[in-house]
């Protein structure tokens, strides 16, 4: 085989399949920022505006095809000041190499750290409430709390919620191996169900869950007991083994088969 019909392979063949991939690529990797920074809902917002204007495009409606040539200009940037920080952050992983990174999975390290924390805790009856972020960002509720950025481990777990100090009261959120913030407030679950004993970490734990994907673990200042929250559900007194081995499936594998994972705390 000549260059000439080398180059023709590649041009009509692997050229447009390269492109292709990297384009997806690309989309892919931005989407997955943008999830977490909770940009989502204003993407789709921009979709159904992109909508309106074809439909009104192909049915000829010219008054809305006119309205929509004036928003256009102003649209765009009002995009770029809204999404200003996302676009920065895609920049800097770029510039930094890390946007052709996978992002980081929870380590076996991270997840028996978390575990003996909230053992030690139970004993001590102490409570704590912990917030696991996955796909759905939680930027805006680690945003009006104390932000950390600190490295997960039992001793920082452990001084966060065995002392009396200002980061007690609220939850930890912890997001790509990280100590993201402490002294979070959580919105609370309005199920009508849950048992009246529960404080208001139980119903923040809930509360999270109903309103994204987060995988929490509460500790009862009152029984000690360890709970596990995802899904809009709550597992109730769990042994450490148990939410070593859930915890792990649910932030590595996004799920938990349905005969391992048992009925959830029925009030």
């Amino acid at each position: 085989m000549d260059s000439g019909a080398i180059s023709t392979f590649f041009s009509t063949y692997v050229s447009p399949v390269l492109d292709v991939l990297l384009l997806a690529f690309l989309i892919y990797k931005t989407y997955q920022i943008f999830v977490k920074t909770q940009a989502v809902p204003l993407i789709k917002g921009i979709l159904i505006l992109v909508g309106i204007y074809a439909l009104s495009f192909f049915l000829k409606l010219p008054t809305v095809s006119w309205l929509m040539g004036i928003i256009a200009p102003g649209l765009l940037i009002g995009l770029a000041i809204v999404f200003q920080p996302e676009l920065r952050k895609i920049f800097m992983r770029l510039g930094q190499g890390k946007l052709f990174k996978a992002d980081s999975q929870p380590k076996a390290s991270q997840i028996e750290a978390t575990v003996t924390a909230c053992e030690i805790l139970s004993q001590m009856r102490r409570g704590a409430l912990l917030v696991f972020s996955r796909n759905v960002g939680l930027k805006e509720m680690g945003d009006r709390g104390i932000k950390l950025d600190a490295i997960l481990s039992t001793s920082l777990l452990v001084s966060i919620f065995a002392h009396d100090n200002p980061l007690h009261d609220g939850a930890v959120i912890v997001q790509g191996g990280r100590v993201a913030s402490a002294a979070c407030f959580l919105p609370l679950s309005d199920q009508q169900d849950i048992k009246k004993s529960f404080g208001s970490r139980h119903r923040a734990a809930l509360g999270i869950t109903e309103e994204s994907d987060a995988v929490v673990i509460v500790v009862s200042e009152e029984t000690g007991a360890i709970s596990l929250a995802y899904d809009s559900k709550l597992y109730y007194g769990l042994t450490g083994e148990q939410i070593r081995t859930r915890l792990a499936r649910l932030l590595e594998n996004g799920a938990i088969d349905e005969q391992e994972e048992g009925k959830p705390y029925e009030g």
